[in-house]
């Protein structure tokens, strides 16, 4: 979820200027970046329960320990609710999950390094307050209602309107972690291309990263709850977005897209305003009901943008949204898959050559099906598991090409090693989780935070 907004910008008097703020994130290829953002649920060791804001073993007082490393506190109504240091930030979903969004790096060698040392700083202070930090997609335990709410204006008016719109909002929004991935573009064109391979291959990766068969202390007819979650939040904002795929897709047909998503709120003298439901549209022509007579700035429209959640999101930038959290390794190798895949114009072509003639149908019904099914769901008469083989041999030409050595001389293909492991053993990490909970740990539970935190 996004940080408090910086500030209105200026007035918005044309549709160009809405069409500029993404084109203006088009970069040339030496000035590519990656920035990975990771969830995680935190909990207390005594009890297992989701972390509290407030109490010695409270979000707060994370926050405030972290503070030790040099992060400076984000105050809202004068609580913490993030940190930020050095382009990078920490900041908290509606349920309390507990995210680093990372900086812009070069290489995946220094998104690892980040990676490490936001996790062993998160457990330096975690084992002083009695807290944990569990990777998956879903929180195996507890119900909605023993979850607690983070103070923050924006989450209190999406969770008033989630339930208009979806059976599982509420979920997404408390009870879900994700890894993402964020990259940059050159052109529209090549923004496109990498929209349209990102959305069709994102099942692929819901797959290797299938990480969620618990609900409340019991397995689920799911690989990847979480997944399934997405797909009962919002159809108006949610999904696979089958307009990239048309003729003539660019930045003027997103931002036709995002006008007609509908609105959660204005921000306004420091506090969040209900407008849930209502037209940006009207917004532009003073008609906006909740705020009669005012008219958007660009903080508005950025605001607004960061309230859409398809499987792909444009932003300045590109996001990857399909993965589930996972253990520490995995963190790094969702960016080193679509790095690879995505920052090669060869390894592009060839994961575009993979899925092009896929139809909107063939699509959706594999994002459906690898919910449930992971690596052995199929499109037409290929499994996944094989796709992914292939996906994951184009992502390793593609990270040779841009040859990324470490101190050791290694190149960023390291990083796909626990996705090359999954292929080979037919296995996503949930299934893992499945064979430990029905073998060694005997319905146990507990054994997932035991065995699983960081």
């Amino acid at each position: 979820m996004a940080a408090p907004p910086s500030g209105p910008g200026e007035p918005i008097t044309s549709k160009a200027q809405m069409i500029e703020y993404f084109a203006a994130g088009a970069k040339p290829k030496a000035e590519w970046r990656i920035g990975t953002e990771h969830e995680k649920f935190g909990f207390t060791w005594s009890d297992l329960r989701p972390m509290p804001y407030d109490g010695q073993s409270g979000i707060r007082a994370l926050l405030e320990g972290l503070t030790r490393f040099g992060w400076e506190p984000i105050i809202e109504n004068g609580r913490p609710i993030g940190l930020t240091r050095k382009g990078c930030s920490i900041t908290l979903e509606p349920g309390g999950q507990f995210e680093l969004s990372g900086a812009p790096l070069e290489t995946l060698h220094e998104t690892c390094d980040e990676v490490h040392t936001h996790l062993h700083q998160v457990k330096v202070v975690g084992e002083e307050l009695g807290i944990g930090m569990l990777g998956t997609g879903f929180r195996p335990l507890w119900t909605r209602e023993e979850t607690q709410w983070m103070p923050k204006g924006r989450y209190r008016i999406m969770r008033d309107y989630m339930p208009k719109r979806g059976n599982l909002g509420i979920d997404m929004m408390t009870r879900t972690c994700t890894v993402q991935t964020n990259l940059d573009f050159s052109s529209e064109a090549d923004m496109v291309k990498k929209l349209r391979v990102g959305l069709a291959l994102q099942p692929i990766a819901t797959a290797l990263f299938a990480n969620s068969p618990f609900v409340e202390g019991k397995p689920t007819d799911y690989l990847s709850y979480r997944s399934h979650v997405w797909s009962d939040t919002d159809p108006d904002r949610c999904g696979m977005m089958p307009e990239v795929f048309e003729d003539g897709f660019g930045f003027e047909r997103y931002v036709d897209w995002l006008l007609d998503v509908p609105m959660y709120f204005v921000y306004r003298d420091g506090a969040y305003l209900d407008v849930a439901g209502q037209s940006f549209r009207d917004f532009l022509k003073g008609k906006l009901p909740g705020r009669p007579g005012d008219t958007p700035f660009m903080g508005d429209w950025v605001d607004h943008s960061t309230t859409v959640f398809p499987e792909v999101r444009l932003k300045r930038y590109i996001e990857m949204r399909g993965a589930d959290g996972g253990p520490w390794e995995r963190l790094c190798a969702l960016p080193a898959l679509w790095t690879g895949l995505l920052y090669d114009d060869s390894a592009l072509a060839a994961a575009w050559d993979l899925c092009k003639d896929w139809t909107e149908a063939e699509r959706g019904t594999l994002r459906s099906d690898v919910t449930r099914q992971a690596l052995h769901a199929r499109i037409r008469d290929t499994s996944v598991r094989d796709l992914a083989r292939e996906v994951i041999a184009i992502a390793r030409s593609g990270l040779e090409a841009r040859n990324r050595r470490n101190k050791s001389d290694q190149n960023e293909t390291i990083f796909l090693a626990p996705l090359q492991q999954a292929v080979d053993a037919d296995q996503c990490p949930a299934e893992w989780l499945l064979e430990q909970f029905n073998g060694p740990w005997a319905g146990d539970m507990r054994r997932v935070y035991q065995d699983c935190a960081y």
